[in-house]
């Protein structure tokens, strides 16, 4: 946190620059954390198709796994899209790393 130490108060230009530089500090925080989500997804919806493939099928792994089989489906779905959603992996990892 900013702490002023002289006894002059902040301008209106010097207030506005230090609210929008948290500002960006924390939309820059939550573009990361998202990246990072995304790719957790990603890594689960691959160890969830392999769970489908150990388990036999999607019932089998539901209840294995105890996970509804809808969840599964949207996992599995995931998989099938991956060509299309790899290069949203690669670019929420390059907007992860600054």
């Amino acid at each position: 946190m900013f702490v002023q130490s002289s006894d002059k108060p902040l301008s209106r230009k010097q207030r506005l620059q230090e609210k929008q530089r948290r500002q960006l500090a924390v939309v820059d925080t939550v573009d990361k954390a998202e990246a990072k989500v995304r790719k957790a997804e990603v890594e689960l919806a691959g160890a969830v198709a392999e769970a489908v493939q150990v388990f036999g099928d999607e019932q089998s792994a539901s209840e294995g796994l105890d996970m509804p089989v809808a969840t599964i489906r949207r996992f599995l779905d995931m998989v099938r899209d991956e060509p299309a959603g790899a290069g949203e992996v690669a670019e929420a990892e390059a907007v992860a790393s600054p």
